[in-house]
């Protein structure tokens, strides 16, 4: 009994020693891991801008080339919240607009964060190593956030699922299952009144994944799922399909971008009538056809009056007014400051005088049997045989 107790004793020793060395060599995100060089710059422009309106109206919060900013309703310069190596996008607003929810990759892999409105205190939420989540989306009650988790597959792309968290942590409850392991599914917006979790769907024909699809036919669709009665139903698809669904702040008008021939258009649809119309159509070109894990659009907000609808196009923020249907740009600077690492490079002559040819084709043997014909790279070459 005493050996076995020493031995127990051991293993256990060495099991902490090689934790607390795991633990060390843990890979640190915003470490370099290579030379870099400091790049600084100022833009007025933007690739691919996620965005948020303050509850109070004041405010327009967005992430650029994976920082967080957040400047006046009116425009002007931009103040950076959360900048460095870790990737950090998609911002959103608490209801009391106390806090800001982000996907970072900042520990290790794509979680939600939350931070207070100033960038401080800044803490990961969820806690996943291969399901990694993104695209969250507050609860009124600012309790909890529903966010969308990837699922990969033997194809490598992968499916999402609909996931809801307390912004305390845990391990978090599956509200809507993936259709498949290859379309997929994400985008949640929680409707003011918390009932309702609005997301766009993959449902092209075929169950699969597919590089030649037509955006003009249905790709995406908007569904709804009821937090109550746990029920889904299809809102608006169609041809052009339905992505991006923003909720107005009174809950009757759902803002969305539909495919309408070569361009993607901003869409209203008022919830009560189901009556849709177009609103602006100068947007960016959405990504329906490609493999759009973080939304095949950027996230778009209402003004708190419902009003207004603020969004990023052709690199600029815009403002558009949902009565008149009058746009106009919403100015901004930004000052960046970026690490860029060097990169690895093998020396290796892409030339050399000769080579192991690796595909040999067209092989043919003369009638006498002496001689052997064939192709390599792009030549036909004569060789003695039996030798």
């Amino acid at each position: 009994m005493k050996k076995l107790l020493l031995l127990v004793c051991s293993m256990l020793l060495a099991f902490n020693a090689t934790a607390q060395d795991n633990s060390e060599d843990k890979w640190d995100v915003n470490q370099h891991r290579a030379d870099y060089t400091e790049i600084n710059f100022e833009t007025e422009e933007g690739t691919w801008i996620n965005l948020d309106v303050s509850p109070d109206g004041t405010e327009i919060i967005f992430d650029l080339l994976g920082d967080i900013y957040i400047m006046p309703i009116e425009g002007g310069e931009a103040t950076v919240l959360r900048e460095g190596l870790a990737y950090e996008i998609q911002p959103r607003f608490s209801p009391d607009g106390s806090k800001i929810s982000f996907t970072s990759d900042a520990g290790g892999g794509d979680n939600i964060w939350v931070m207070n409105r100033d960038g401080s205190d800044a803490k990961q939420i969820t806690d996943e190593s291969f399901r990694l989540l993104n695209n969250a989306s507050w609860s009124p009650d600012g309790d909890y956030i529903v966010a969308r988790k990837h699922f990969t597959s033997g194809r490598s792309l992968g499916a999402g699922e609909l996931w809801m968290y307390h912004i305390t942590g845990g391990s978090g409850i599956q509200l809507v299952e993936r259709m498949n392991d290859q379309q997929d599914l994400g985008q949640p917006n929680i409707s003011p009144d918390g009932r309702y979790v609005y997301y766009s769907q993959d449902v092209y024909p075929g169950g699969g994944f597919q590089y030649n699809r037509d955006a003009n036919s249905q790709i995406y669709v908007i569904n709804r799922y009821d937090r109550e009665t746990g029920e889904i139903d299809r809102i608006t698809g169609g041809p052009g399909g339905a992505i991006s669904p923003t909720v107005s702040p009174d809950g009757k008008q759902l803002a969305f971008v539909k495919r309408v021939r070569t361009k993607s258009v901003l869409y209203i649809r008022d919830l009560e009538t189901g009556i849709e119309k177009p609103v602006y159509d100068e947007l960016s070109f959405d990504q329906q056809q490609a493999w759009a894990i973080f939304g095949p659009y950027t996230n778009i907000s209402w003004t708190p009056d419902g009003n207004h609808l603020v969004f990023w196009a052709m690199g600029k923020i815009h403002k558009l007014d949902t009565n008149s249907l009058d746009a106009e740009e919403i100015p901004f600077t930004a000052e960046l400051n970026h690490q860029l690492a060097d990169v690895v490079h093998f020396e290796f002559d892409p030339a050399p005088d000769t080579f192991r040819a690796k595909a040999v084709r067209h092989t043919v043997t003369s009638p006498d049997g002496n001689t052997l014909v064939f192709n390599a790279a792009g030549y036909l070459w004569k060789k003695d045989l039996p030798n």
